[in-house]
């Protein structure tokens, strides 16, 4: 669990520094509603102020859906799978992460009228966010663990025209 989940760090960490606007979140805590408040592996967040859903509490929690949650899952896979998944489609979460380690799998939900989909990978073998222009995952490298592949990917998709207008629409 620990290699892949500072994988998933290192990744959404990359997109945070090139995406003014945007925050990323390790095993932070967030209120959902008054009966969940789940820690995910990582989130990353559109900040309040830039037009976000989730604002960070008085107390330093995080309020609300975040926009993307990722969970790094081993023994937890149907929990991850069933139960989470339930709690962060009621609660509005965009999109949906969930590396299962010990299948070597990785699904990707985005929130479509009130369910949640599973996104396929594209001619390229890359997953594309709808909520974070630019944050591309090439899956099989991440499986493989080649990191240099996942993040030169994600370095193209940071240089595409949909980020550059995102982070410009992020700073009003």
């Amino acid at each position: 669990h620990g290699s892949p989940h500072s994988r998933i760090i290192a990744w959404l960490g990359m997109y945070e520094g090139r995406t003014p606007g945007t925050t990323v979140g390790d095993n932070s805590s967030a209120r959902l509603d008054n009966d969940n408040m789940p820690q995910p592996d990582a989130l990353l967040l559109i900040n309040p102020e830039c037009g976000g859903q989730a604002v960070i509490s008085e107390d330093d929690y995080i309020e609300g859906a975040p926009e993307l949650v990722a969970e790094v899952s081993s023994s937890t896979v149907s929990f991850d799978l069933h139960t989470k998944l339930n709690v962060y489609r009621r609660s509005g979460v965009r999109e949906y992460l969930v590396w299962r380690v010990v299948d070597v799998a990785f699904d990707w939900f985005v929130l479509r009228d009130g369910e949640f989909v599973r996104k396929a990978v594209d001619a390229e073998g890359l997953l594309r966010s709808e909520s974070f222009p630019g944050l591309w995952l090439d899956v099989g490298a991440l499986l493989d663990g080649r990191m240099g592949e996942v993040l030169d990917v994600l370095e193209r998709g940071i240089k595409s025209n949909e980020h550059a207008e995102f982070v410009k629409r992020l700073s009003g």
